[in-house]
């Protein structure tokens, strides 16, 4: 079964735009587990622009089913995962000033740097999982440097889907059939949604969990978050 982790950066942009606590970005979560969800994402950045670091300790509080924190692994980074101690941290190769994720980890050439911060982060009890795109290469050196999981990059097959889905979703089977050869659990984000989502399921048997945020809250825009919600679990099923 592959789970839904919902991404609830964009609900703390909302928040933060005001200054005050509307929406109320714990509650959100909550209510997200409430209707289905089956993890809870959150992407703090240095500048604080949407999670905040009292945001993560919150969260660790309440959420109920798996809190993932993903981010560029800084050393306030590690220090507030560690704090967090959430079930599952994501590391990704941004840079403090991105607006976005916008490739995976060049694993191979920082591969020192990966495993010292992956074995750190073991210690704080949090499974890994290393943002990579759908190459072989760098999904063994992930397993290589200790890590648990990757995630693939989505943006790629996103952006060819509608002209051709079968040959958008190709480099993510072979990818997801090497993660499992080399024993690597296998998670997905960036750009899924609610078109192109069963697709890439269905192409995927081996997956164990989509991350999405800016899709689930925009047709939450129109549609609510409980039926976007429902929406989305079903496409997985």
């Amino acid at each position: 079964m592959t789970r839904l982790s919902v991404n609830i950066n964009k609900v703390a942009t909302l928040r933060n735009a005001r200054g005050e606590n509307v929406p109320d970005v714990e509650k959100f979560a909550a209510d997200c587990e409430r209707f289905g969800a089956e993890g809870i994402t959150v992407h703090p950045r240095p500048d604080e622009r949407h999670i905040t670091r009292r945001d993560v300790h919150l969260l660790s509080a309440i959420v109920t089913t798996e809190f993932n924190i993903e981010g560029y692994p800084s050393q306030d980074f590690i220090d507030l995962v560690c704090e967090a101690r959430p079930a599952q941290v994501t590391l990704v190769p941004d840079a403090p000033d991105a607006l976005t994720s916008s490739a995976g980890w060049n694993v191979t050439a920082n591969r020192e740097f990966l495993r010292d911060v992956t074995a750190r982060l073991k210690t704080c009890g949090a499974r890994v999982s290393i943002f990579v795109d759908p190459d072989p290469a760098q999904i063994t050196a992930a397993a290589e440097i200790g890590a648990d999981r990757v995630e693939l990059y989505t943006k790629p097959y996103a952006d060819m889907y509608d002209e051709d889905p079968a040959r958008a979703v190709a480099p993510f089977v072979k990818a997801s059939e090497h993660a499992r050869a080399v024993g690597l659990g296998l998670n997905a984000g960036h750009d899924l949604n609610l078109r192109n989502l069963r697709y890439f399921k269905n192409a995927l048997p081996l997956l164990d969990e989509v991350s999405i945020g800016h899709a689930i809250i925009s047709d939450a825009l129109y549609l609510g978050i409980e039926n976007t919600i429902a929406r989305y679990l079903l496409q997985l099923k």
